[in-house]
């Protein structure tokens, strides 16, 4: 199970279980129409269901599957088949650079102000001076730990390289995240724009840690069958919901942000540059930033949300300001190739 599909998951089976804050219920007005492109759990019946009726207009919403199949959409018809979209912040500059989307109004957005202060300035989804996109949720790429070996909790990265714990530790196979926590590791300043020489420290190290590595794992699922098999120490892990995942398996486990920061992803509300009704696409916008929609994403999905503090603290979401959000990085196809040539690689004796 990818991220993605679990987060599908949980959000159908939260499904009803949390009310949406009181609205007014006008009489819809003919015509007015809002069209929605987002992931499964972000445009839940019970508040879509309310936003229309409150705003008189009809909801439609369309479910995407991947980052690919958001673009391929929007460019399809250069944005004029949706009014609004939630896509990830690395995905903004390409999305800009190809004008498929609008500045937001902020005077629009009066519901910004419960932005906490992490997510009141992301520089990946500000572009001349301009913000085009709102913060809804969060996560991260954390470290997961063994507390039956760890009595305090790892403090940094450097600890999958540890050969103590050689065999002991599954990273995933992900190229990208891979190779942006290796440049924390290295302590290099933007993980995002490697020059050709921090590429070549970014492989040097990848190639040592490999030594070490049980597994190079895919999906939530994967990655939590192997640690609760045992004999693994360490993970890379692709999100906080393997933790409580691991857990039910009856797995002793801890979650932790080492000391040099982790990847940290958000997922934005966007407005379409071909939006067909530009006011409604902020009431929209506006809604999601309730705290009320920030409660159920946190309760129900076990992310971060960024309206609702108090929620996140429950959760043990507090690390947000340590996190490296992500950006579009310099050449994605150069890092997939180098990935591979790690993963082609053959452990030396």
């Amino acid at each position: 199970m990818k991220r993605r599909e679990f987060l599908t998951v949980s959000a159908a089976v939260a499904a009803g279980t949390l009310a949406a804050p009181a609205l007014i219920r006008p009489a819809r007005a003919a015509g007015k129409e809002l069209r929605i492109l987002t992931w499964e759990g972000y445009a839940d019946d019970q508040w879509v269901k309310g936003f229309e009726e409150k705003n008189g207009a009809t909801v439609s919403v369309s479910y995407t599957g991947s980052v690919d199949e958001i673009f391929a959409k929007m460019t399809a018809s250069e944005g004029a088949d949706f009014d609004v979209i939630a896509i990830e912040t690395s995905s903004y500059k390409r999305l800009t650079q190809e004008k498929l989307l609008q500045p937001l109004d902020q005077s629009k957005l009066p519901n910004a102000k419960n932005l906490m202060p992490a997510f009141q300035k992301v520089a990946a989804i500000v572009f001349d001076g301009k913000t085009y996109a709102s913060p809804f949720a969060w996560g991260s790429i954390p470290l997961i730990y063994s507390t039956d070996t760890f009595q305090t909790p790892p403090d940094s990265w450097e600890v999958l390289w540890d050969d103590k714990y050689k065999g002991r530790i599954i990273v995933m196979d992900d190229a990208n995240n891979a190779i942006v926590t290796t440049a924390l590791t290295l302590g290099i300043h933007d993980p995002f724009n490697l020059t050709d020489a921090q590429f070549g420290q970014v492989k040097t190290k990848l190639l040592a840690q490999k030594a070490n590595v049980a597994s190079y794992y895919a999906g939530f699922d994967d990655g939590v069958s192997i640690f609760a098999q045992g004999g693994i120490d360490l993970m890379m892990s692709m999100g906080e919901p393997q933790a409580p995942m691991l857990k039910k398996q009856g797995a002793n486990v801890g979650l932790v942000i080492p000391k040099e920061g982790a990847i940290g992803w958000i997922d934005c509300w966007a407005i379409s540059a071909k939006a067909r009704d530009v006011d409604l696409a902020h009431q929209w916008i506006n809604a999601m930033l309730d705290e009320a929609v920030g409660t159920y994403i946190s309760s129900k999905t076990g992310y971060g949300n960024t309206t609702n503090q108090s929620v996140n603290v429950e959760a043990g979401l507090t690390y947000a300001d340590k996190l490296v959000f992500l950006q579009a990085p310099e050449d994605f196809a150069k890092r997939i190739e180098v990935w591979n040539e790690i993963k082609a690689t053959p452990v030396q004796p």
